[in-house]
């Protein structure tokens, strides 16, 4: 294989003329960062609010929580980002299809809350899991305690169930960023995108899936390293982490 490497090519302007070749990958590792963050807060709160309904008594519930799991979670994301971002804005009333349309950064926005969607899937099977690996005894002590069902998961079975699955959590929020590789799909540049502009303009594809491949890595460890500590911190002692 006749490549001749060039790490000095980050160090070279860029053709946009905003910066070197590594504020380009730079800015798209912040877009993969704020795309990623923006996902997971939607995943927990669609997927805590889910996972909620998949355990409650009522059977309409469940079943709203089971078609809504299955929907989101069976269907590649690939064709949920084209979906959200190519026919929903065809579907509604052609003034709100056409503010989709016109909205500005529509790419940011169509890939945050359809891997949010995805991936609040994801969590609202974990959640059902945690609260039903509770003992049965902790329902019943917050119901003989005169709590409502609300109370219940606000006080004692959520709190529970977040500590029991922090670790799979760490996972799937893994994944999530991961999974933001994929807005590139729709025009959005994150650092996937950066990374495949970079080698487009410079022909140093190996240099720059390289670097993108060290930054991805970097958010790896950090957010390993953050969980762990959260998980130490909030362990109870006879439940998985706990000592």
């Amino acid at each position: 294989m006749n490549y001749t490497w060039n790490w000095h090519i980050f160090l070279e302007p860029n053709p946009t003329g905003a910066g070197t070749y590594f504020d380009m990958l730079l800015a798209g590792l912040k877009v993969t960062i704020v795309t990623s963050l923006t996902a997971w807060v939607i995943a927990l709160i669609f997927g805590t609010i889910v996972g909620i309904l998949r355990t409650l008594p009522s059977k309409l519930a469940t079943w709203i929580g089971f078609a809504y799991v299955e929907f989101f979670r069976n269907m590649p994301l690939l064709v949920q980002l084209f979906l959200w971002f190519f026919v929903l804005p065809e579907l509604l009333p052609q003034s709100a299809g056409l503010w989709l349309k016109q909205m500005p950064n529509a790419p940011f926005y169509t890939a945050a809350v359809g891997i949010g969607l995805f991936m609040s899937a994801r969590v609202a099977v974990q959640l059902a899991a945690g609260v039903g690996s509770l003992p049965r005894g902790q329902k019943l002590a917050a119901t003989a305690l005169g709590l409502t069902t609300l109370q219940a998961y606000r006080y004692v079975l959520l709190p529970m169930a977040f500590r029991i699955i922090l670790p799979p959590l760490t996972s799937e929020f893994l994944n999530t960023v991961k999974n933001s590789a994929v807005a590139i799909t729709i025009g959005l540049i994150e650092l996937t995108g950066a990374a495949r502009a970079m080698q487009e303009f410079s022909f140093q594809v190996f240099e720059a899936f390289s670097a993108a491949t060290l930054m991805y890595l970097v958010i790896n460890v950090v957010v390993v390293i953050g969980m762990r500590l959260l998980e130490r911190a909030v362990a109870i002692p006879g439940y998985i982490t706990g000592k």
